[in-house]
């Protein structure tokens, strides 16, 4: 697939995934999986992590929409990646009951942003 277009989906996910956190917390707390997990809904945990969400995604977008952005992507990329690990971590510690959930909608789309936007030799 295309970094361009790869990009923009991945803008796209988090982008929705933040704006859904941010206009819908509550909802978005008690279906997304794992999350009520976590302790109780936290309004101003929520919003923090949906504005993180959602200044990602909106990254991914430029880049997609501009690729001379891909440094400002790689950026975004360090908050997906640490908050993959944060998941990957908590399920090697004995909370992996939505294991699949994070490989595939945590850890994957972090890894992915990370392979698109790591720069290459002499790149930057």
């Amino acid at each position: 697939m295309p970094t361009r277009m790869l990009a923009a989906l991945l803008g796209l996910f988090h982008g929705a995934n933040g704006l859904t956190m941010l206009l819908a917390p509550y909802p978005w707390y008690t279906r997304t999986p794992g999350a009520a997990d976590t302790g109780p809904f936290n309004l101003h945990f929520v919003a923090d992590i949906g504005f993180a969400f959602l200044a990602s995604g909106l990254t991914f977008l430029a880049f997609a929409w501009r690729p001379r952005l891909k440094l400002a992507a790689f950026g975004a990329s360090g908050f997906l990646v640490f908050h993959a690990l944060v998941h990957l971590w908590d399920a090697t510690h004995g909370h992996a009951n939505h294991l699949l959930v994070d490989l595939g909608a945590v850890a994957l789309p972090a890894l992915l942003g990370l392979a698109i936007t790591f720069p290459a030799k002499g790149e930057f």
